[in-house]
């Protein structure tokens, strides 16, 4: 997420998965979109076979998959590598893009323009930086920016800053991820009760300094060339181990079907993002489409692939333990978040869209807190819980596993087959005091104690464990009301379809219920830390609905729809309050209550429906945009930063003009554009910016939020208004992407002597041991995937017969020539080990799976599906048992990705 919302400003996908139908060209990378994104796919398929100008499709990955048997080109790749054919890529554009800078103004064709225009007025390629900035190279090619602290493994980012004239230079983030070292420095006290507007006119930072000829040596343009000239087609073929004449032809078409009239888009999945590098992977990709010119345009943009139905909406709203709803960073204990002025100071972004933060996190507040929340009590902030540090899953079940955590709730998730290292996470539930798992089947979580891999070979003994264990039958999505959040961020709601089986409970039932309970318990409590309980509205159960529908004390999805929409606050709080419009209405001052601004608009007021209407309910089609189905955040917008989808005088792109014409609403001329006759942004989607600001509008530096962007500044959540092909700040490991080599790696870094990434999050502890750079013990390279015909720890896939036995038992993929090296045919059983264990699988022997020359040395890969487990129809090892506990320095997301291991035959 980090990786798109510092590039662009925020971390949802740019397009609708429809829109990949106009794509010229689709380069997926770090996913096997058509086995595990199946229904998203049908529409690269509609491209790839359009009867007029057919897209060309690209797959680089590791494996030979279903994906690349129906891709134009594929390019086999090492896992971890991905840095590299990126960042050869963007220097492959950087040198076609040069000469345009070198011709005069009547010698520029109709694409030169393009690019020129884009590169110069929509990112950030002017922009000046500080003389404090050294590159990687800059350092004997250590690969190092410049402000490392090798003591403490931290760089200090104010190096990295914009040329604005002031002490830091410093363009806040909406999210700031340094939250105690290497970050920004503390902010000044706040009083208490000081006006959050004010705040945020402080706030405002003096506009950086610019040279729109891209010809200053400290122009973000230049520094970017610089940092990528060692990345070369050469580089690729000896670090990723593809060959030059296939990166030729993958550049040689991204390149083509980039410009005023083609767009090719990027699709991507955990494959990218599950690295100790994967932020930055994201990075150079969302790099490589701002200099192409493909962000904000249909048929062009990142497309995020998420896992299932609603991981989108679980980051939304939101189960990462560093933000609030609408992405609303949690207070810290370690950033002097100590009143709500000083938490305002510290994370608005005040010449941005994000100059509303006040009325966001006050509506919130409102909404949790509701008669409670005054202004005389910074409207309940003080109630709010403040992080001290990391607390993300892998360091979460590290401290269970040392007795930090007594208690832990499992709903809808199967560490113990799912989490990396699973077998230290299932001996880690064995320190709990308690635990809760809901889950529709007995899983191997709420079973680790009796039939574990543990429990079988006497490392734990179920006599031992003083873990209480309560199983919770929950019901299925089709057995209760509520919404899913998909991976274009688009909700759509679904009604129940049956009523659950026996004492089958929804979460939201058992969540609802809970806190209704807790309530109860801490109604007379006199103790400050219990205020919280008692404050929150939590009034979410509708007696006229349960009458309607005959039923008891069930929570009602809409109340709930209209709590995230936003009300205005009256005596009667959730259910007296008229719905908002849209988050335009929310206020900083507890006359509106909204549980997550990004939503809001899902459930407005009509003249038919006043007390609001589920927008997320809808269901009108069309061949291309379909506004009038679902509700897409925000806004019900449909492709994000749209406003680059026209040209510097608001006129749309020739391909734009071409879609709207065939595929938009009689009279419409692109898909946004702006009308001069209106005097306002229109189209066939919701403008991505101010609505009535016209393209020569000039920003003004005295103003607040969007009044200092001028109108050809497309990405109104960023300070600038501009794409980041730099990240001044908001990352801990570079405002560039850099190749590092994996944790756990066969070879040396070709390309920087630093080898791995230099901020990694690495947990020293027992059970955890890595395998040393090159170790002849583990020479072969492993990664994780999924399969079509099963789901994750397999929990809704392994239990039901039909599924099982289209896949019925974990199997390893091998090359021939690995094969034939260990001496093992194919579906007879090998043995996979690493340092943290060691698995049995059939051999799966196929040419889908090829060794790679990389470096000199033949690099072998190994493939697991990371499905099974030891409970369902089908059984079998648990695959993350192999996997490290290892994580990305931003988001601490494990590598699953690639770590190494010695593949042997069974015995």
């Amino acid at each position: 997420m980090p990786g798109l919302g510092t590039s662009f400003g925020r971390g949802g996908a740019a397009n609708p998965h429809m829109d990949l139908k106009h794509s010229d060209c689709v380069f997926i990378m770090g996913s096997n979109m058509a086995e595990c994104h199946p229904v998203a796919f049908r529409w690269v398929v509609e491209a790839k076979t359009r009867p007029d100008n057919p897209a060309e499709v690209i797959h680089v990955d590791p494996r030979f998959t279903r994906t690349s048997a129906l891709a134009t080109h594929y390019a086999p790749i090492r896992a971890g590598s991905d840095i590299v054919f990126l960042g050869a890529l963007i220097k492959s554009v950087c040198d076609r893009l040069e000469p345009i800078f070198e011709k005069g103004e009547d010698q520029l064709t109709t694409r030169d323009r393009f690019h020129r225009d884009y590169l110069v007025c929509y990112t950030n390629a002017a922009t000046l930086l500080t003389d404090d900035f050294k590159d990687t190279d800059e350092n004997g090619a250590a690969g190092l920016f410049s402000g490392w602290d090798a003591e403490n493994r931290v760089y200090d980012v104010t190096k990295w800053r914009y040329d604005n004239g002031t002490p830091t230079g410093m363009v806040k983030p909406a999210r700031i991820t340094s939250d105690d070292k290497g970050g920004l420095p503390p902010s000044k006290p706040v009083p208490k009760g000081t006006p959050l507007s004010q705040v945020v006119k402080e706030e405002v930072p003096p506009p950086a300094k610019t040279d729109a000829s891209l010809r200053d040596p400290k122009c973000v343009w230049q520094a970017l060339r610089r940092h990528y000239t060692r990345y070369t087609p050469e580089l690729v073929e000896e670090v990723c181990g593809c060959p030059r004449e296939t990166f030729d032809r993958i550049a040689e078409a991204v390149w083509a079907n980039s410009g005023p009239d083609r767009t090719t888009a990027i699709c991507y999945a955990v494959g990218w993002t599950q690295h100790t590098v994967g932020v930055q992977i994201i990075r150079a990709a969302a790099i490589l489409q701002l200099l192409l010119g493909n962000v904000g345009r249909p048929g062009g943009g990142i497309v995020a692939l998420r896992g299932h139905a609603s991981i989108q909406g679980s980051t939304d709203i939101a189960t990462l333990y560093d933000l609030h709803p609408g992405y609303l960073k949690t207070p810290s204990a370690l950033r002097h978040n100590q009143n709500l002025a000083e938490y305002v100071k510290d994370q608005v972004v005040a010449s941005s869209f994000w100059s509303n933060f006040p009325a966001y996190i006050v509506s919130q507040l409102k909404a949790w807190f509701g008669e409670a929340a005054t202004k005389e009590n910074d409207f309940g902030f003080d109630w709010l819980p403040q992080i001290t540090g990391d607390h993300s899953h892998q360091q979460l079940f590290v401290e269970m596993m040392q007795g930090a955590v007594k208690g832990f709730f499992a709903l809808g998730q199967n560490p113990a087959v799912g989490g990396q290292n699973a077998s230290l996470q299932r001996k880690a539930l064995a320190k709990l005091d308690w635990l809760v798992v809901r889950d529709l089947y007995e899983t191997e979580t709420a079973s680790f104690w009796k039939d574990s891999p543990e429990v079988r070979d006497g490392t734990l003994r179920p006599q031992d464990i003083k873990t209480e264990v309560f199983f919770l039958p929950s019901s299925g999505i089709t057995e209760a009301d509520g919404g899913l959040t998909n991976t274009q961020r688009l909700i759509q709601y679904h009604e129940k379809a049956v009523d659950p089986p026996g004492d089958a409970r929804s979460d939201v039932w058992f969540t609802v219920h809970l806190g209704l309970r807790l309530k109860e318990l801490y109604k007379d409590s006199t103790l400050p830390r219990d205020r919280p309980i008692q404050a929150l509205v939590w009034d979410y159960i509708d007696p006229h609905e349960n009458e309607r529908w005959r039923i008891k004390d069930e929570p009602s999805a809409h109340l709930i729809l209209k709590e995230i929409n936003g009300y205005h606050w009256s005596p009667g709080g959730l259910k007296a309050g008229m719905p908002v419009a849209s988050f335009n209405e929310l206020k900083d001052d507890a006359s509106t209550a909204c549980g997550a601004w990004i939503y809001s608009g899902i459930y407005a007021p009509t003249p038919e429906e006043p007390g609001g209407h589920n927008f997320a309910a809808n269901r009108q089609g069309d061949d291309w945009v379909a506004l009038g189905w679902g509700f897409s955040w925000p806004a019900n917008r449909r492709v994000l930063y749209n406003r680059a989808s026209a040209d510097l005088r608001g006129q749309p792109w020739p391909k734009e003009a071409r879609l709207a014409r065939r595929f938009g609403k009689p009279g419409a001329r692109g898909y946004v554009y702006w009308d001069p006759g209106l005097k306002k942004w229109t189209g066939l989607d919701v403008p991505d910016f101010a609505a009535t600001k016209p393209p020569d509008a000039r920003g003004k530096p005295d103003g607040v939020g969007l009044e200092t962007h001028d109108g050809v500044s497309p990405f109104i959540m960023q300070a600038d208004g501009k794409g980041w092909l730099y990240a001044p700040v908001g990352l801990k490991d570079g405002p560039l992407p850099t190749h590092y080599e994996p944790y756990e790696s066969p070879l040396t870094n070709a390309v920087y002597k630093q080898q791995a990434n230099p901020v990694v999050v690495t947990w020293q502890v027992p059970g955890n041991t890595y395998a040393p750079v090159g170790s002849p013990e583990y020479p072969h390279v492993c990664s994780t995937y999924r399969l079509t015909e099963h789901h994750l720890s397999g929990v809704m896939s392994r239990w039901v017969p039909w599924l099982a036995e289209l896949m019925p038992e974990l199997f390893c993929e091998i090359s021939p020539e690995l094969a034939a090296e260990v001496g093992v045919g194919n579906t007879e059983f090998v043995r996979v080990t690493t340092p943290r264990g060691s698995i049995r699988a059939k051999a799966l022997v196929t040419r889908r799976m090829r060794p790679l020359t990389v470096q000199g040395r033949v690099i072998h890969h190994v493939g697991l599906p990371w499905h099974w487990g030891y409970k369902g129809v089908s059984t079998g090892d648990v695959v993350n048992d192999l996997v490290a506990l290892v994580g990305d320095p931003n988001v601490a997301i494990h590598e699953a990705k690639v770590f190494v291991c010695r593949l042997e035959k069974a015995g």
